[in-house]
């Protein structure tokens, strides 16, 4: 597995470069998209916040999204996780806001979707989303690749923007 401040230090480096601030709502991650982030020396100049939006009541709770704003959306979904995403940035004033909401498994989710099904969100000057399926029911394993792949997104909108 890899180690915590390797799997953020590029992304962190080139937020900082820019001056640039990043705010996560993770999920199935529990964290590790956060923590990867403040693991790098420096972190504070990009920063400044996160949550693990794990059930509807964090999303409420953390996010304050409306039951309006969840008709005809689900879970595990790029809307969702662009919601999300746009809720956070917006939340916490930074200029990306990150997302990731999905099935680390071992089993699938309530809405049938795979174990490694993830998506990722990411809204700022740039605005991207996608899935991933890993097809694996390691979750842990599932956790670091689904960590791994949203600093991944981070980072190519960051250097695209």
């Amino acid at each position: 597995m890899p180690d915590l401040s390797s799997m953020a230090e590029s992304v962190g480096a080139i937020l900082k470069e820019k001056g640039h601030t990043v705010a996560v709502a993770e999920s199935s991650c529990g964290g590790l998209i956060s923590a990867s982030l403040v693991a790098v020396p420096g972190a504070s100049a990009y920063y400044v916040g996160g949550s693990t939006v794990y059930t509807r009541v964090a999303q409420i709770g953390l996010l304050d999204v409306p039951d309006e704003a969840m008709e005809g959306k689900r879970a595990s979904t790029e809307e969702y996780a662009l919601m999300n995403a746009a809720r956070i940035r917006d939340s916490l004033g930074t200029t990306w806001g990150l997302a990731e909401t999905g099935a680390s498994g071992p089993t699938g989710n309530r809405y049938g979707d795979a174990s490694g099904h993830a998506c990722f969100a990411v809204v700022g000057p740039v605005e991207r989303a996608f899935t991933l399926e890993t097809a694996d029911t390691d979750r842990e394993a599932n956790m670091w690749a689904f960590a791994s792949a949203a600093l991944d997104l981070l980072e190519k909108c960051v250097q695209e923007s």
